[in-house]
């Protein structure tokens, strides 16, 4: 352990970190936390000369087990698992030095532009997820909106919802990230699947007892018209009349940058995490891309295992997670390892640590 690492505490249970259906007591890490604090002489984040803000994103079950609807196994088969246990692990060990946490949380309901319910295909019946839908599928008549869901989704106007989907896909086409994609149901709110992982959990409120320091959170990815992978802002923003759909979440921008240095870790590294900093990396100072900090190792990329073809991949993300990597640090973040010692860092103001 470096000087300034704390211990890891005795109750944190590794084998935790694959299990889904583990939560933990919140009274009881109370107690803990309180007792930590004053057995490692830890002072309320108040105190903290430098500020350190730790963004986990979309850390959840459904993400984080092989149980959930959209597990991120990366090219182990075991990556947000083995993520998970590193993520706490960092956060127990700087508990000192970490100043804020805010969770970001995928939020979604079953009906929504990504979601197989939300479509028909010519035989009219929803689509099997895992398929992209391009702008030509809809206007071939391939796919289209289930008309029944305009009157909850477009005030009962059908040929709106039909325009605005044609509309949408060709906004992701046109801006060339990715087209549109659907996906299984995951992260619906009040399932399971949306709650965050609970070594992730148990991890965050110890680090509020014991720094007395509110953890956040961050819901995102409810609108049923657009798609949103950055915890800043949808995909799509403006509707094909103009119609104002969403907007970014400056609060949110601002509450990071007002930090000295920005730790960033969670899922996928592919996707939720990519996007999220290409949409923070445009919307700061060229000179504040340095206060990020990401966490490699604790992030995966999202991956289809193959079933005819042990160890081979339907789709493999992973090399647009590394590619945006080193287009970050490019731009000037830090690509760090979380189990190297903060001190180790480059250019982390150390103040007051």
């Amino acid at each position: 352990r470096s000087r300034g690492e704390l211990p890891i505490p005795d109750f944190y249970d590794p084998s935790n970190a694959a299990r889904w259906s583990y939560a933990p007591d919140a009274q009881a890490l109370l107690e803990r936390a309180t007792a930590w604090a004053r057995e490692h002489g830890i002072p309320p984040a108040a105190a903290d000369r430098v500020v350190l803000h730790l963004l986990l994103i979309d850390l959840q079950r459904d993400f984080c087990f092989p149980e959930g609807a959209l597990f991120v196994a990366g090219r182990s088969g075991r990556g947000a698992v083995e993520d998970n246990d590193r993520i706490a692990r960092f956060i127990y060990r700087n508990l000192g030095a970490i100043t804020q946490i805010t969770c970001t949380l995928d939020s979604h309901y079953p009906f929504q532009i990504f979601s197989p319910a939300f479509w028909l295909d010519e035989e009219g019946r929803p689509p099997a997820p895992h398929r992209e839908v391009t702008a030509e599928d809809v206007r071939a008549g391939r796919l289209r909106p289930n008309p029944a869901l305009a009157r909850w989704l477009a005030d009962g106007d059908e040929a709106w919802l039909r325009r605005y989907v044609e509309y949408y896909c060709e906004e992701l086409e046109r801006t060339g990230k990715y087209r549109l994609y659907l996906w299984p149901p995951h992260c619906l709110v009040g399932g399971e699947g949306h709650l965050l992982a609970g070594v992730i959990q148990e991890a965050r409120l110890f680090h509020a007892y014991a720094r007395l320091s509110p953890p956040a959170i961050e819901l995102k990815g409810s609108h049923p018209l657009t798609e949103n992978y950055s915890a800043l802002g949808p995909e799509v923003m403006t509707a094909h009349d103009g119609r104002r759909l969403a907007d970014w979440n400056r609060a949110l921008v601002e509450r990071l940058m007002a930090a000295d240095a920005v730790l960033v870790a969670g899922q996928a590294a592919s996707h939720c995490v990519r996007m999220t900093l290409e949409d923070l990396i445009r919307h700061i100072e060229p000179a504040q891309v340095r206060k990020l900090y990401i966490l490699r190792d604790c992030m995966s990329a999202v991956t289809v295992p193959d079933p005819a073809r042990p160890g081979e991949f339907l789709v493999d993300f992973t090399p647009q997670a590394e590619e945006a990597l080193a287009r970050f640090e490019e731009a000037g973040a830090h690509v760090v390892e979380s189990t190297q010692p903060l001190e180790s860092w480059p250019e982390l103001p150390r103040a007051g640590r």
